[in-house]
This record gives structure tokens, sequence and C-alpha cells, in this order.
């Protein structure tokens, strides 16, 4: 029998179902306008399926967004190749769009319900998961405790608490524990982790390694590489990759002070949300830098100093094209962006202090000189400064970084360990 709910939880309960049509729809039409909710499939919020449910046991995952479905695609691959079929959730346009582009044939993707018991239900009733796997921290009360009450077997995939979640769970101790207790299994990133969802009551913890050290190389177009090589031809390549708002500006700066040296720098700016793309040309314009939109199928012609790729799924373009890439989300306070891709490539890796999301990944690069930490414009200047003079130097960094992610990979192998049990329990099923 299930520990009666604590007062906060059936309050919450009992308010998404009192106003989830109302408050359901402002709030999709908000985020409509925002272009953060496809036009095409607003009914999957409401937990209207837009696809038949597969035949035989179906293994649901969900991720927040694109860096957490990234991190399970590999492992999709794996249940796939043992023949199981594959739901795929996730709550954002862009994760949408790397679904379509990047899951094996079979694997299906929904946007996530809103966390409303109506729209919850409806979602289960149709996909009826035999296991569901949540992935890092994401976690929806309703959705968990309807799993719970249907007897749906739940394990924490990539579990991940930052020091602000968890001083935050701590003042609702009693909810966060009423929700990891409805899990069969947590596994976690890191020693850390494990002992941060311990505390806060998770019963049963493996620490198995954060599975975004195994994500492979992502791919690129091989035409319009070629394109792109072709166009760039001699010129002297850096990037910035996943870049917040004040990180632009900050790499705008750094060209012009290096142009002076390398006349032919090209720098590419990847903006985390491509809508900003129009933005950060228009302060490239101010700079007194010209500039091309990929999002407008401009090129980085010769007489182009910044070229803006503000489309989604071409940062395997971009890492093929830039031998020392600034990761972002580290000079704004925004816990930096993974940078394993980037690493598979061959890349130099330069990032600011705050990496809390990526936290122990960035603490061993940095300890084993495999990538640099910089505090502000004036550092990252002259850390790339420092590369473009001596490329020797850049390239032991980005050896150095393939060897320290070489080492700290394997967690996809563990966490399929782990899930054997559960998945052999499917095949029982699946012949009785």
């Amino acid at each position: 029998m299930r520990d009666r709910l604590p007062l906060a939880l059936r309050f919450y309960r009992l308010a998404s179902r009192a106003a989830a049509p109302p408050v359901a729809s402002r709030l999709l039409a908000w985020r409509l306008k925002r272009g953060k909710e496809n036009p095409t499939r607003l009914a999957e919020r409401y937990g209207q399926p837009s696809l038949p449910r597969p035949a035989g046991p179906l293994i649901w995952l969900h991720g927040a967004s694109v860096g957490e479905i990234l991190a399970i695609i590999p492992l999709i691959e794996r249940l796939r190749a043992k023949d199981f079929a594959v739901l795929v959730t996730s709550g954002t346009v862009s994760s949408a769009a790397l679904a379509e582009q990047r899951l094996p044939a079979g694997a299906v993707h929904q946007f996530i319900p809103l966390d409303a018991p109506r729209f919850v239900g409806r979602f289960l009733d149709h996909w009826r998961p035999n296991l569901a796997l949540f992935v890092e921290s994401d976690l929806w009360p309703n959705l968990i405790l309807a799993c719970g009450d249907r007897g749906v077997p739940m394990i924490l995939l990539n579990g991940r608490v930052s020091e602000r979640s968890f001083s935050r769970w701590r003042l609702q101790p009693g909810v966060i524990a009423a929700l990891l207790r409805r899990f069969d299994l947590c596994l976690a990133q890191s020693g850390a982790d494990a002992q941060r969802f311990s505390q806060l009551g998770a019963p049963r913890i493996s620490t198995i390694g954060n599975l975004k050290l195994d994500v492979p190389a992502p791919p690129a177009d091989l035409p319009t590489l070629r394109k792109f090589k072709t166009m760039i031809d001699a010129r002297v390549v850096i990037a910035a990759a996943s870049t917040h708002p004040g990180e632009e500006a900050a790499m705008l700066a750094a060209h012009q002070r290096l142009r002076a040296k390398c006349p032919s720098l090209l720098t590419i700016i990847a903006p985390r949300h491509p809508e900003r793309g129009p933005g950060i040309a228009e302060e490239t314009k101010a700079a007194g830098l010209s500039v091309a939109l990929r999002s407008q199928e401009e090129m980085p012609t010769p007489d182009v100093d910044v070229f803006v790729a503000d489309t989604l799924g071409e940062l395997g373009l971009i890492y093929r094209l830039a031998p020392t890439v600034f990761m972002g989300g580290s000079l704004a306070s925004h816990g930096g962006q993974n940078p394993i891709e980037a690493i598979r490539l061959g890349a130099a890796v330069v990032h600011g202090p705050h990496v809390w999301n990526f936290a122990e990944i960035y603490a061993a690069l940095d300890a084993a000189h495999g990538a640099e930490c910089v505090a502000d414009e004036a550092a990252l200047t002259a850390c790339l400064g420092d590369w473009l003079a001596n490329p020797v130097t850049r390239k032991a960094v980005a050896e150095a970084a393939a060897v320290t992610v070489g080492a700290l990979a394997g967690a996809l192998e563990r966490t399929l360990a782990a899930l054997g049990p559960y998945l052999m329990q499917l095949r029982l099923e699946q012949r009785i």
C-alpha cells in the first residue's frame, strides 16, 4: 500500500485537476506565440496521441529537452536492436526536431502531456508503457504518481541533482521523497548525485556514470560539409556553440581583437536558441563586422567575418569546421553546455566558470589540461589568441580531452546491465 501523500502533493493533484482545461489553453497559447510549441501537435500536450501504440512491450523514455534526448539516443538504439518498441517524450520544439533527425527506425516521439491528471491519464491509457525511464531530473508529480498507481516500473536514468535543486527540494522533503519512493531504481551520474538522492529519499541507488560521456560524434551532411570546406578554404575558424545572451558580445569582441593578427579569421556562432539568430546578426553589424545567417541559406563567403548558425541539428557540421570551440552557457550563468560532442570531433574546448550542469566532466577536463576555463571576455580573447598562435598547444589540449573522455566513458554499458532484469521480465511477460 502506498504511503499517504504529503499535503502539498494532494493539493497539487486537486488544483491541477480543477484548473487543467482553462489554464492549459492559456499556457499553450502563450507558448505558441513565442514559438515554444508545435502548432500541428498541440493535441499531444493534452495527452491525445498522434500515432498508434506499437505492438508488444513498450519502453517509454522521457527527457526534458535536447541535452537529455541526445544522451539517450545510443541507449534507444541498443533497445531497438533488442527489438523493443520505444516511445520517447520531451517538452521542447527543438528536442522534437532532434528526435525526428536522430531517432532510430521504430522509435516514436510524442510531446509530454501537461502535468494534469486528465491529460496524463489519457496519455497512459493509450500508450500503456511496460517500463518508464525518466532522464536526469524532469520529475512531474502527476505523471509519476499515475505511473505508480498503474504499477508501471519506473527507473531514473542518468540521475542528477544540482546543488541548487538539492537546496530547493530540501524545502519540501516530503514531496520529493514521496516521488522518489515510486521509483524502482535510481541510476545516478556520480557519487555526489547518489548521496543527494539518498538524502532526498530515493530507496535504491546505483552510481552508473554519465550517459552524456558516451554520446557519439554528431553527424553532418557530407555534401554540405564539403561545400562549406571549399568555401572556407584556408581561413582560420573558431566557433561558439550553444551560446546565451551576452556570450555573443564576448565572441564579437574577441574577433575584433584577434583579426588584427589573423585577418582571415572566421567566427561561427551557434546560439542555443536559433530564433535569436537575427538579433545576433544585428548585434554583429553594430560591432562593425560583416555577417551571414545560416537560416537565410547564406554562406561564409570570404568577405564574411561572422557566420551565425541559427539552425537546429548542425553542430556536427560546425565542430568539423572549427578546431577551437567556446562552449556556451558558461560565461552567462546557465550552467554550461555539454562539451563531449566537440571533443569527439577533435576540437579544443574553452569555457567559462559557470558549468554546474556538467561540473564533474569539466573538472576532469580542466585537471587534465583537456579544456581551458576563462573568467571573462578578456581571458577568453587571450586563450583564443594563444591557441591561434600556437596550434601545437591547441592540439595538445584536444588530445588530452579525448583521453579524459575515453577514461570516463562506460555509463551506457553499465546502464544496460542495470536494466537487464527489467528487460528480461518484459520478455517473460511477452511469452505468457
